[in-house]
């Protein structure tokens, strides 16, 4: 504990100063077109996962690649567990320049909100209730139209991996409304960077990416209960291979709630 407590506070100050040395480089990204400026933004998202792997010990592996074949008409829907700020700097590196579905709130973190500003994103008053939704719908048909992967976190919100999940049901609307399949991602991201905890633990955080889920068919509200079953079942697969030092019990669980 003494260790991981050293490392991630070593970790913590060299993310501080990592920050204010992004500065010109956001500011650099602010001068380019928008199709060469998302990965400048990004820049800062591709240092922290850097350092966080020399300092902390956390590596990865990513599992489904196969199943993220591009698609020749739209962008896709990915459907992604969320348990740490980790989830959303490896997303981008598997993807095109993905677009994500994210609180507005994200954008006035001074630095770090006006580089993700650059990136695009789609965002939103969660207290606006069904203006959310629509806001969701809306810039979500729009991005997919034009190509780009849309990342939502159907929970909406970072949580432990012992915290019961609740799954709401935009990304099953915005799914139907565009016609476009969802690629439901399982993250054990959690049990190793918690939510709420300063200490960070060494160790593979795992990716799984599954096959595309149709919408053929479907209401939302039973295609976002197959989206759940197939996320939860994969984290709890996870969590039983591998354990999960932040929940413990949950290592011998092999099936969601």
């Amino acid at each position: 504990m003494l260790i991981a407590l050293i490392r991630s506070v070593i970790f913590q100050i060299a993310s501080y100063i990592a920050l204010i040395l992004y500065i010109p480089v956001m500011l650099m990204g602010w001068l380019l077109p928008a199709q060469r400026r998302y990965y400048v933004m990004f820049s800062y998202g591709f240092t922290v996962m850097w350092l966080a792997r020399l300092i902390v010990g956390l590596r990865w592996q990513i599992e489904g690649l196969d199943n993220l074949k591009p698609s020749t008409t739209q962008g896709r829907i990915i459907a992604a567990k969320h348990q740490s700020t980790w989830d959303s700097m490896i997303l981008p590196t598997i993807l095109d320049k993905p677009a994500f579905i994210l609180k507005k709130e994200l954008l006035w973190i001074p630095i770090f909100g006006t580089g993700l500003a650059g990136m695009g994103p789609i965002a939103i008053n969660r207290k606006a209730g069904s203006q959310a939704l629509k806001t969701i719908i809306k810039q979500g048909k729009a991005e997919l139209a034009a190509g780009r992967d849309v990342i939502i976190f159907p929970e909406g919100t970072r949580l432990r991996p012992d915290a019961t999940p609740e799954y709401k049901i935009g990304a099953a609307m915005l799914a139907i409304q565009a016609k476009t399949d969802v690629i439901p991602v399982a993250i054990s991201s959690g049990c190793h960077w918690p939510k709420g905890q300063f200490i960070k633990y060494a160790g593979t955080m795992h990716v799984v990416i599954g096959a595309p889920i149709s919408v053929a068919g479907k209401r939302a509200d039973g295609l976002i209960q197959e989206i759940e079953h197939w996320i939860e079942t994969e984290q709890h697969k996870l969590y039983a291979q591998y354990g999960c030092k932040t929940a413990p019990k949950l290592n011998a669980k092999t099936t969601p709630h």
